[in-house]
């Protein structure tokens, strides 16, 4: 097939960064699996007999009383375990900036305005609707996060023959739309801030950045000047998560002089099962359980903070991520690659409405741990993402054979170089099975 005009939407790009991108997806998507379990264990315990015992442990307090650190094991959870999951988000979006998509600004141009209409639609729409129900748009940024894990994992059960560029391009969405969260979290979800602990906060975080350079990679060494800079974010008033994005952008990810891989790389393969397998689940556990029994359910979906959530959830990320790819497509010479579809666009637009990690705390933050509407929060956060993943099963389960048809075809390796064919075509060539 002839090269396409302009640039692709969602073209394979180069195999070494193809592959880097299927083993984190693949990590992913075994922790989407473990952060479903966890969500359904809470929900299932929450709702039984021993409900109490459920409540009792989270709110239960761990830790010294100095340092703010006597913290429920929710807040350890929110503020700590999260902070890795942050960190993680940090290093991504480095080495996205620095390897990936966002490097070239005509292609980080894709994912950056999907991602801002993903957020601006969903936040407009929640808005919208407390503002005609005579109330305040308190919350509005909770429906604006994707979570990458989750929709990994509902992809995984959708078939494994999405296209490596749709996969990557999904990525890369869900890291700039965690820089966002990011962003509003900071800015929107801080009461007050100790201008004399972010300033202490400089010294550790710069230290730790000053030995990165210097070439120290001892973790002996970076993971006490880690914690101290996290410490004193969490006492400065910004939440303490943002400590755990400063940190993961300050890693190095080119490979120095005599290193086989570069630090961030190696960083990244110890601590992402940490955060996949055990600090999302927890705080998944933490935050999901949330009591329906008793008349529970019907006030919580008659909230108009849970229609909201949902509205956002299900039709804004999914008119927002779509309309955004849309009009890069529509007002630059960028088209889609050959083999795809827009319906693959929308069942992608659609899996963004799974949103849950980043939804959840903004809940909290916004109405309070453990509140009424807090509950509400959690209710609307798990129906809109379940609705979403159903109508993107629909959408995608269709497109299914026609992947598996691309798939077969890309793998092919006639040469037996250990590069799928596909890799070695001239830049700028697209082809079809």
């Amino acid at each position: 097939m002839a090269p396409s005009a302009g640039s692709g939407l969602f073209t394979r790009g180069d195999w070494p960064e193809a592959r880097r991108v299927a083993g984190l997806l693949r990590q992913e998507t075994v922790g989407g699996a473990l952060l479903l379990i966890a969500s359904v264990a809470a929900l299932v315990w929450a709702n039984s007999p021993w409900r109490h015992a459920y409540t009792d442990l989270t709110s239960a307090h761990l830790g010294p009383h100095f340092l703010h650190l006597d913290l429920t094991v929710a807040q350890w959870s929110a503020d700590g375990l999260l902070a890795v999951f942050f960190f993680l988000a940090g290093l991504e979006l480095k080495h996205e900036f620095v390897h990936g998509t966002l490097r070239e600004p005509a292609k980080a141009a894709v994912p950056v305005v999907a991602a801002c209409c993903g957020v601006a639609v969903p936040a407009l729409l929640y808005a919208g609707w407390q503002l005609l129900d005579d109330g305040r748009p308190v919350g509005w940024a909770i429906p604006t996060a994707t979570d990458i894990a989750f929709a990994l994992a509902v992809l995984a059960v959708i078939g494994t023959h999405l296209p490596s560029a749709m996969r990557s391009f999904l990525l890369t969405l869900a890291v700039v739309d965690d820089l966002i969260a990011i962003t509003i979290i900071a800015f929107f979800y801080t009461d007050s801030v100790s201008l004399v602990w972010l300033v202490a906060a400089i010294v550790p975080l710069g230290v730790f950045g000053w030995l990165l350079r210097r070439g120290v990679r001892h973790w002996a060494i970076l993971l006490p000047l880690a914690v101290v800079t996290w410490l004193c974010v969490l006492n400065s008033g910004v939440h303490a998560t943002i400590a755990g994005v400063l940190l993961g952008m300050l890693i190095p990810v080119n490979a120095r002089a005599g290193e086989r891989s570069p630090f961030g790389e190696r960083v990244d393969h110890r601590v992402r099962p940490l955060s996949a397998g055990f600090c999302v689940p927890v705080f998944a556990f933490c935050s999901a359980g949330v009591t329906v029994v008793g008349g529970g359910f019907r006030e919580a979906i008659a909230d108009p903070v849970a229609i909201g959530i949902i509205i956002g959830l299900v039709l804004g990320k999914a008119v927002g991520v779509f309309s955004g790819t849309f009009l890069v497509a529509r007002f630059t010479r960028a088209r889609l690659d050959d083999d795809l579809d827009w319906s693959d666009v929308a069942g992608l637009s659609l899996l963004a409405g799974i949103g849950f990690t980043v939804s959840l705390l903004i809940g909290e933050l916004a109405f309070g741990a453990g509140s009424g509407l807090d509950d509400h929060v959690k209710l609307g956060v798990l129906l809109g993402s379940l609705v979403s993943a159903l109508l993107a099963t629909v959408v995608l389960r269709r497109r299914n054979a026609t992947y598996r048809r691309i798939h077969e075809f890309e793998s092919r390796d006639d040469d037996g170089d250990g590069v799928p064919d596909c890799y070695e075509q001239p830049a700028g060539a697209t082809s079809a099975p």
